[in-house]
């Protein structure tokens, strides 16, 4: 059970850009929610604070992110991480499909909404986010392993073309995300030279670990000092580094399997 007074921003700090993230994304969590499940959870910082809001599994193929992921759930006391893919979840559906920097790293954008879209009940909701505009693709993405960026027509095409509608995508990180962009792109050229050899998926397995913080200090420092940057970016919604978007499965008739596959 979790300690009395632990909560996930204890458990599960986030970084700088983590937070002008989860900014937007708890704001565009959809209403009538129960079952949430989040693809690519990472070391479930996200997920730690999906978990106290609702039925949450994670899952993560990477073994390292998945062990941290795993024992940030489990300190809090509820939700689930598998280390698996999303794969492994076939014949099960939820209320909402979450993948937090994750599309961008798929080879088959377009194949990887069609299977989340399978994971959903009719009338889901899927809340994912990616980075913004491919004119801003540098050395980071690079390290991290991926393949492109996205702007806002080109992820709505996208996931219209996947059967989803009521698509509604915002920008975040101004300012804070334009003066983190080049400091990333610094660290990835240094590790780029470091990682000579390394494939593409193994940066992207890799990806979760990069510049994340760790000690529940340094996460509580990060969190205040990023509330002025939060406020203002909900002033000036439509500039940033990065895009949250939100969309709904449109509705079927038939009814999907019981909810996590019970």
């Amino acid at each position: 059970m979790t300690a009395p007074g632990r909560n996930a921003t204890q458990i599960a700090p986030l970084a700088p850009n983590a937070w002008l993230r989860f900014d937007v994304v708890e704001r565009m969590l959809p209403s009538g929610v129960t079952d949430v499940l989040e693809i690519g959870c990472g070391r479930g910082a996200f997920g730690a604070r999906l978990a106290e809001r609702y039925r949450y599994l994670g899952v993560e193929p990477d073994h390292e992110s998945w062990d941290v992921a795993s024992a940030r759930i489990e300190a809090l006391g509820r939700g689930e991480v598998r280390n698996v893919s999303s794969a492994a979840l076939t014949g099960q559906q939820f209320d909402l499909v979450c993948a937090f920097e994750v599309l961008e790293h798929l080879e088959d954008d377009a194949g990887a909404l069609a299977e989340w879209a399978g994971l959903l009940r009719p009338g889901g909701w899927l809340l994912l986010s990616v980075p913004a505009h491919q004119r801003r693709f540098g050395p980071w993405d690079e390290l991290v392993g991926h393949f492109r960026r996205y702007d806002e027509r080109s992820v709505t095409r996208l996931l219209q073309g996947a059967g989803f509608t009521d698509v509604s995508v915002q920008l975040y990180g101004f300012p804070l995300g334009y003066l983190l962009e080049p400091v990333r792109n610094a660290v990835g050229r240094r590790r780029l030279a470091a990682a000579t050899g390394q494939s593409k998926e193994e940066r992207t397995s890799g990806s979760g670990r990069q510049l994340q913080p760790s000690a529940a200090a340094l996460g509580a420092a990060i969190k205040w000092a990023t509330v002025p940057f939060r406020i203002m970016q909900r002033a000036v919604p439509g500039a940033g580094t990065g895009l949250v978007v939100r969309a709904r499965l449109a509705a079927r008739l038939e009814t999907g399997p019981s909810r996590l596959g019970t």
